[in-house]
């Protein structure tokens, strides 16, 4: 999932492990996220800690995006310094999950709190992303809702 990735790659993330509903990305601060306050944007923050949500809800090689997400900022982070972002599931029931992910610095200090609600959708990740069409759940190959679903009549 990470080579088709640009957003992650194109701000310096790695990804440092995952495993089944987990995932450790890190990402070093540089000038161009920081605000006219000197530290990061937050939308910096929130895209390293979505980034491991989306890794850890990927994990299982279902494909599944974001529902819902909100973050808590806790403390201001600085250019030059490594974020390291933890995402865990919290619950998985059927197609829904719920993950929490904390950013932090290597030293430990907090800097958000983040929680993320999944959606599977049809496909797995290890299939091209065009099998798996759109994220409503239609797909724009020959096999559309309506071959699908015997009560459709057709």
């Amino acid at each position: 999932m990470f080579e088709r990735d640009r957003a992650s790659q194109h701000f310096g993330m790695r990804v440092e492990a995952v495993s089944p509903g987990c995932a450790t990305v890190t990402m070093t601060v540089t000038t161009e996220m920081c605000n006219g306050h000197g530290t990061v944007h937050g939308g910096a923050i929130f895209m390293l800690a979505d980034s491991a949500f989306a890794f850890a809800c990927n994990s299982r090689d279902v494909a599944t995006v974001a529902q819902h997400c909100t973050i808590t900022f806790v403390s201001p982070a600085r250019d030059g310094e490594r974020l390291v972002a933890e995402a865990r599931e919290a619950s998985l029931v059927g197609r829904f999950g719920i993950y929490d992910a904390v950013v932090r610095t290597p030293e430990g200090r907090t800097v958000a709190l983040f929680r993320g609600n999944s959606a599977a959708v049809r496909g797995r990740v290890t299939e091209d992303a065009a099998a798996y069409g759109d994220y409503s759940g239609s797909s724009s190959s020959s096999n559309n809702a309506a071959s699908e679903n015997p009560k459709s009549g057709n």
